[in-house]
């Protein structure tokens, strides 16, 4: 029997967190949010990989939407565990939830895979939200991380520490329409999905959608490339 979309069910979360406090609190959020499932709970990065490779290697699935992942972590970054499940299961998600909020930090995790950096001092209902739009295939930041990239990106002249995370190439024809200008402004500004459609008086779905199509067009996969690429062609 095939599987709903996550978005038509609950999302199942796995979490990779070395702190037993904070990832008890993790734990009891994610068992009483409504339409999430706590999937798996880890307090090293080696476990959660050991159990990704098991299932990647063997007939049963992984069991998991999506993951949030510390940084600091015994054994292994949460940067490393990001590069290697990516490589494991590219198509599995990966949210970085840290304290950290240096600039450099924050693209390096980029770079490895990440879909969403979320800072632990988010709100509970900031929190979901952010996983929920990374489960329709965005890849959100907070707006306090939106403007730390953002800002680090426009220091850099003749180019950007994102553009090591990978080379774009030349895109033939870019093709946006004026829509889809306007919500890469709203990101280049630092504006977070909701932000983005009160601005535009659009539905966040709306914004999402033209998101997608945006990452299609410039050849990126999350919002820090996407602005990246924006502030060196001047493309808004």
């Amino acid at each position: 029997m095939t599987q709903p979309p996550a978005t038509e069910r609950e999302l199942r979360v796995a979490i990779v967190e070395d702190d037993p406090r904070y990832r008890v609190s993790l734990e009891t959020l994610l068992a009483h949010a409504e339409g999430f499932r706590l999937a798996g709970s880890f307090g090293s990065p080696l476990a959660l990989l050991g159990e990704a490779d098991r299932a990647a290697t063997g007939a049963s699935g992984l069991g998991w939407d999506l993951v949030l992942m510390d940084l600091q972590l015994p054994g292994m970054s949460g940067i490393e565990a990001t590069r290697r499940l990516k490589r494991l299961r590219p198509e599995l998600p990966v949210v970085v939830l840290t304290v950290f909020e240096e600039p450099n930090t924050i693209l390096e995790a980029i770079c490895a895979g990440a879909d969403g950096y979320l800072l632990k001092k988010s709100s509970a209902p900031e929190m979901l939200e952010h996983l929920r739009a990374v489960a329709k295939g965005g890849a959100p930041l907070t707006a306090r991380v939106a403007r730390t990239v953002l800002g680090l990106l426009r220091s850099e002249a003749g180019g950007t520490p994102a553009s090591a995370c990978r080379d774009a190439g030349p895109v033939p024809e870019l093709d946006l329409t004026a829509r889809e200008r306007d919500v890469l402004r709203c990101l280049v500004s630092g504006m977070s999905y909701k932000q983005a459609a009160a601005e535009l008086a659009i539905s966040t779905e709306t914004v999402r959608a033209h998101i997608k199509s945006i990452y299609r067009k410039l050849q990126v996969h999350n919002v820090a490339e996407a602005v990246s690429r924006a502030i060196r062609e001047r493309l808004t």
